[in-house]
């Protein structure tokens, strides 16, 4: 009966620490939103595309007149979303755009707290103290002199015994 109570517990306990799952979303990719992708113009060179897109996630392996851009956005009580867009160049200059998936509306992205890279434009000098606390230094009664602190330059005097 003992280890019935002892089984039951158990999975009682299990079942619980089951659903307690913290999740967040996943984000892959070139992030694309619509303007982007309209700002891209038939004739545009390389470099421009670049400026534009940023670097490509993928470049074809045999095909180097093609270009990916792939973004997905696995939502953690969510749905999915994808979109691609497929450049296509005539040497360095940019003739098809193909694109995949949803462009209607830009992509909600939620910051995810602690996790990551600063926010662009977040200042890391907002994180540090306003002052560095000041140290004095010891002094070394039997040499006479003091030593240095952290970030002091050593003396390049000889102290005497």
């Amino acid at each position: 009966m003992q280890k019935l109570i002892n089984t039951a517990t158990l999975i009682l306990a299990l079942t619980l620490v089951s659903g307690c799952v913290y999740k967040r979303d996943l984000t892959q990719g070139n992030y694309i939103t619509e303007g982007m992708v309209e700002q891209l113009q038939p004739g545009m060179n390389r470099n421009q595309v670049v400026g534009v897109m940023g670097r490509p996630l993928l470049e074809a392996p045999f095909d180097a007149n093609q270009w990916d851009y792939i973004f997905r956005l696995d939502e953690a009580y969510g749905g999915v979303q994808q979109r691609r867009v497929t450049l296509t160049f005539d040497g360095d200059r940019l003739v098809d755009v193909q694109r995949r998936g949803d462009f209607s509306e830009d992509i909600q992205l939620r910051a995810q707290d602690g996790a990551g890279p600063a926010v662009e434009g977040a200042n890391p000098m907002d994180a540090m103290p306003e002052t560095q606390p000041q140290t004095t230094p010891r002094s070394a009664p039997e040499a006479g002199g003091t030593l240095p602190q952290g970030g002091e330059p050593a003396s390049t005097e000889l102290l005497e015994p």
